[in-house]
């Protein structure tokens, strides 16, 4: 869980995602194409220990799916349905704003 930590804590946003995964990369290029962020996207199957951060996020999250798991500002926002929420509610791009991610 420490390393998930030092990762989530590297930039405004970071993603942790697996390569085959569609609805990471729905989250990315949300981040990307539509918000202009410079998410940092870690894949969690391109990484040794991917498998152990994988268990440490969904303990974290208390449930399933694994990927993707958002951080924004360093705090765990939550997968895929969380971030779609938010951001057609409106509150996404505060939260992004507020985190340094965005300058609009």
């Amino acid at each position: 869980m420490d390393r998930v930590m030092k990762l989530a804590s590297e930039r405004a946003v970071v993603v942790f995602t697996l390569s085959p995964c569609c609805m990471c990369h729905t989250v990315e290029r949300l981040f990307r194409d539509q918000l202009g962020v410079n998410a940092l996207v870690h894949e969690l199957d391109q990484d040794p220990r991917g498998k152990e951060m994988e268990r440490a996020l969904l303990k974290m999250l208390g449930r399933g799916p694994s990927v993707p798991i958002v951080f924004i500002g360093g705090k765990l926002v939550g997968g895929t349905n969380r971030i779609m929420s938010l951001h057609l509610g409106g509150e996404l791009v505060p939260m992004l704003k507020s985190a340094g991610a965005l300058w609009l």
